[in-house]
């Protein structure tokens, strides 16, 4: 038992050591260990033979010197003293879909629940901009997911991340980050919060990038390729023609995943990917019914129990639902977008000859308290959703 456990431990020290060996990436880091039958002859061969497999002599002589491995070592150190595990390609606990991709990452850092990462679950994605309409739809079709048992997958970025994971949050579900940083560097800093909700409600923060790692531009496109391999399939919701989220979309076609988009207004810049991808065959998606009759019967009937207790339980209504509200608040409500925003001022000016200003400020106090409507910076006011 005792050496079975070492041999454990060197594998994952010789893994670690691949992916912190200059001029590796994933894909050498993989193809060299095919190349000689296992991890273990990698850490065993000679120069001669290691130069021999075509790998760049820097590579080579940090193998086969021994700094490779003492790297590793080190890593392993900073890793548990920010609380994180590493899972490698050859751990049970490496997650099955991720393997499934061209390139999955020879080791993840991991903080909170690791098997959150295997189990199944959405990517929601989208801009680092998003209007109040991208806002809403994000935490709400990630909550509605969220509450029938599917893990949401998205990027902790600020704007449609960030509302994912909430909505997810919201939802009493659990959510995993994957970060471009490193696992003790959360970015953007308004997000710490979050993390912390994240880790505590079950979840968890992951990447491949080594403690410490700063908020380099070129890790973020890197990592999109793990949101899109952990998850069964990826909804968009906002992003430009030039994005982040064009990058994970076309990751998740190359590795087979479904695509999901929820359409936008045509004359915001930031409906141009998800209307391009419907037009390109990804599903419209308007509600979570959308994206839940495209996952594997398989996992519709391993989900069945939290779904039928959310349908056993109070429905959400529907979306802009105005029944039972007092006379103002709908007249008022009613005057409001989903997708652009109502100045104060416009709504006095347009309703005074009905309604007193007193009783627009209570009306809009009250459908805010309800959560029918959200106030945004400057005293404009959306649906919230």
């Amino acid at each position: 038992m005792a050496a079975s456990a070492n041999l454990r431990e060197n594998r994952k020290l010789y893994w670690l050591a691949l992916t912190l060996t200059p001029g590796l990436g994933s894909t050498r880091c993989r193809q060299l260990v095919e190349r000689l039958g296992g991890i273990d002859n990698v850490f065993h061969a000679s120069l001669t033979e290691l130069e021999a497999t075509g790998i760049v002599a820097a590579a080579a002589q940090a193998i086969a010197t021994g700094k490779s491995v003492a790297a590793a070592e080190e890593e392993l150190l900073r890793a548990a003293g920010s609380g994180a595990e590493i899972l490698t390609l050859d751990d049970d606990e490496y997650p099955s879909q991720l393997k499934e991709i061209y390139d999955p990452p020879a080791a993840l850092f991991v903080r909170g629940d690791a098997a959150a990462l295997s189990a199944p679950g959405i990517a929601v994605v989208g801009t680092r901009h998003p209007t109040p309409y991208g806002l809403g739809m994000a935490e709400r079709l990630a909550c509605d997911l969220a509450a029938r048992g599917l893990i949401i997958f998205s990027g902790l970025a600020r704007g449609v991340d960030a509302a994912a994971h909430r909505g997810c949050l919201a939802g009493k579900g659990r959510t995993v980050a994957v970060l471009g940083t490193g696992i003790d560097v959360v970015y953007p800093r308004e997000n710490q919060k979050l993390a912390g909700e994240i880790l505590a409600q079950g979840g968890a923060l992951v990447t491949e990038f080594a403690v410490g790692t700063f908020a380099a531009p070129q890790n973020f496109p890197i990592r999109n390729r793990i949101i899109s391999g952990l998850a069964l399939g990826v909804l968009v919701i906002e992003a430009g023609e030039y994005s982040g989220t064009r990058i994970t979309s076309r990751c998740a076609l190359e590795q087979n995943r479904e695509l999901f988009a929820v359409p936008g207004n045509v004359t915001n810049r930031s409906s141009w990917t998800p209307n391009t991808l419907i037009k390109q065959g990804a599903k419209l998606t308007a509600t979570w019914e959308d994206v839940w009759e495209d996952l594997p019967a398989s996992v519709r009937a391993a989900l069945a129990p939290a779904a039928e207790a959310v349908a056993a339980g109070e429905r959400p209504a529907p979306l802009f639902d105005d029944a039972g509200l007092p006379p103002h608040e709908k007249r008022i409500f009613g005057m409001l977008k989903a997708d652009v925003p109502t100045h104060i001022d416009e709504l006095v000016e347009r309703l005074e000859s009905e309604i007193s200003s007193s009783e627009i400020f209570a009306a809009l106090f009250e459908l805010e308290l309800a959560g029918k409507i959200r106030q945004l910076p400057g005293k404009n006011y959306v649906k919230a959703f």
